[in-house]
């Protein structure tokens, strides 16, 4: 079977866009189709700014929202990265594989470096090499495929490389991976900045649908979403970004056609209203599942406890082969030490 890596970052509550554009193709798809495993990548959101608590709290709740999306332990394995020692092993080598240059054109870290330089500020060197460290997460386990959406694909691209370069200079050792799309509503926009993506925030954004947000919180924000000027309803994501958010986010929900559900409605007002109950009733399922293992942390604990084992199993083979490979000396196993007898010191 192919294996499949995806990871989340607990920077933020997870929302409708990680939702509809990845989280549900890994419960119907991935974790059927394929030696699938799905990581929270704490050690990613240390990058930034931040507060350990919050941390620690969004880690577990993203390890909880991931299992009540319908991950399945028996079918995949779930896991936190810091858990696994791998990681951050197999991190340090490739980045004596990685360029100086290869890091510093990374559109996130050029974007974000660009804001604090405008302030006054710089950005934390692990922001610079972090791709380095999401390469390692993805070369680990020799993932084949890695679902991600169009803004992580540069990151799949610096992964791919490294490992062909580790492969030429030093023998083969790694997979190289590609990058998978999901088909529909696999970027959903803010709502009221639909030249933007849905991603996670610190801050309870009007145009963020939050996974956890209450029935009423979600028809208030699609009921506010932003839309275009004219009156007809029609799906033109370059001229009308704001009708055709909606009609992709309805889509995604009801398994429809964004231009087929165009023609349904005469109304701005009938499309949010069908759009916002069509997000409530996904969510549903979900938050209910979430509430039920919220009563039983006993059980998220021992599923992210046998993944970590099970990760760790996977991934400490390659990153051993990498350390050899790359001309590091072995360590010598405690069994061999302990039947060497005394060392006597000359």
């Amino acid at each position: 079977m192919t294996r499949v890596f995806s990871g989340v970052k607990p920077t933020g509550h997870l929302t409708l866009g990680n939702y509809l554009g990845a989280m549900r193709r890994w419960a119907a798809v991935d974790q059927h189709e394929a030696d699938a495993l799905f990581c929270v990548v704490d050690l990613h959101a240390l990058t930034v700014d931040h507060d350990p608590a919050r941390v620690r709290r969004l880690s577990r709740q993203s390890a909880t929202l991931l299992l009540a999306a319908g991950l399945d332990p028996e079918l995949c394995t779930v896991f936190v990265q810091s858990h696994v020692d791998e990681h951050a092993r197999l991190s340090y080598v490739l980045e004596c594989v990685a360029t100086d240059g290869e890091m510093r054109r990374m559109i996130q870290y050029k974007e974000k470096a660009a804001r604090e330089r405008q302030r006054g500020g710089s950005v934390r060197l692990s922001l610079l090499t972090y791709p380095v460290l999401m390469a390692a997460d993805i070369l680990a386990y020799g993932a084949g495929e890695v679902p991600v959406g169009d803004d992580q694909r540069q990151h799949v691209e610096l992964a791919r490389d490294l490992a062909v370069r580790f492969n030429q200079r030093y023998g083969h050792t790694f997979v190289v991976p590609r990058a998978t799309r999901p088909e529909v509503a696999a970027r959903v926009m803010n709502l009221q900045d639909p030249a933007s993506k849905m991603g996670k925030s610190d801050d309870v954004g009007p145009g963020i649908v939050y996974l956890l947000d209450e029935p009423d919180v979600v028809r208030k924000k699609v009921g506010r979403a932003v839309t275009d000027s004219g009156r007809e309803v029609v799906y033109d994501r370059e001229t009308r970004p704001g009708l055709a958010n909606l009609l992709e986010i309805l889509a995604a929900c009801t398994g429809g056609e964004p231009e087929l559900l165009s023609g349904a409605y005469t109304s701005y007002g009938a499309l949010k209203k069908d759009t916002a109950e069509a997000v409530v009733e996904v969510l549903r399922p979900l938050q209910e599942r979430h509430k039920e293992l919220c009563a039983d942390p006993g059980y998220v604990e021992g599923v992210l406890r046998a993944g970590a084992e099970r990760a760790r199993g996977m991934a400490r083979p390659t990153v051993d082969a990498a350390y050899r490979a790359i001309g590091l000396l072995p360590a010598v196993a405690e069994e061999e030490t302990a039947g060497a007898g005394a060392v006597v010191a000359v």
